[in-house]
């Protein structure tokens, strides 16, 4: 147990923190899952709709410092894939970035 002033001051600031923290993660583990119960229910615009909150809620942990940058970034490259494989397994229509880049794919097989 801490015995110092500044030490009883630290060790309740780390539980006042922890506190919080452990929300932020909750909603975003909670966030993903839902991304992902979306994408097993082939649920294409729930989907996109949830993977845009988790993407900008991962964001907000990075910023707050409760979540490193790389761990996020993994963690929305991992729900953009299977968003984008649902759609794609649906037959939705590409993204203009995506149509470009398959035009230009096929152009370069040719050549």
């Amino acid at each position: 147990m801490a015995i110092h002033k500044s030490a009883i001051k630290r060790n309740r600031q780390a539980l006042r923190r922890r506190e919080r923290n452990r929300a932020v993660m909750s909603e975003l583990k909670t966030l993903a899952k839902k991304a992902l119960t979306a994408v097993e229910d082939s649920n294409l615009d729930e989907a996109k709709k949830v993977l845009q909150s988790a993407a900008s809620a991962f964001g907000r942990a990075v910023a707050k410092g409760i979540i490193h940058k790389n761990n996020a970034a993994r963690k929305i490259s991992r729900l953009t894939l299977k968003v984008k494989g649902l759609a794609k397994g649906l037959g939705a229509a590409p993204a203009e970035g995506e149509a470009a880049a398959k035009k230009a794919a096929v152009r370069k097989k040719k050549a």
